[in-house]
């Protein structure tokens, strides 16, 4: 029995640690793909297009401004740009305007908006 024939048992040995060894790597592959799938839906998912029309549509509502309309009619173009945006868009938007403010010798009026549509949260100083 002292001399008994060893290297089988090196041969399984070695099996078994090739065998972790391309579990663990698999496990790291599978990961790796993962994470870039995950990223790239983070990115489809930016309603970048939305915020887009969002901005144009309060730029319009701003550009109302200097065509005269009643108080009445500017509370109804906000609402109608609210409403919109969470009957089409599933979107939360808010938007207001402060003081003016002199910017390099010009005039400008900042207009905050806020857009959240449950995954994206967004918000924008522009001064207009």
């Amino acid at each position: 029995m002292a001399c008994m024939n060893e290297d089988g048992q090196w041969i399984v040995l070695m099996g078994l640690l090739v065998a972790v060894g391309l579990f663990f790597l698999a496990l790291i592959i599978n990961q790796s793909a993962l994470v870039g799938q995950t990223t790239a839906e983070g990115v489809l998912e930016f309603p970048k297009n939305d915020i887009r029309d969002l901005r144009l549509a309060i730029f319009d509502y701003y550009d109302s401004y200097e065509e005269g309309l009643t108080p009445l009619e500017q509370q109804h173009y906000v609402d109608d740009i609210v409403r919109i945006s969470l009957e089409r868009k599933n979107a939360v938007v808010h938007f207001w305007n402060t003081t003016p403010e002199e910017i390099s010798g010009r005039t400008l009026c900042p207009i905050h908006i806020h857009y959240h549509n449950g995954v994206t949260k967004y918000d924008e100083t522009v001064y207009y």
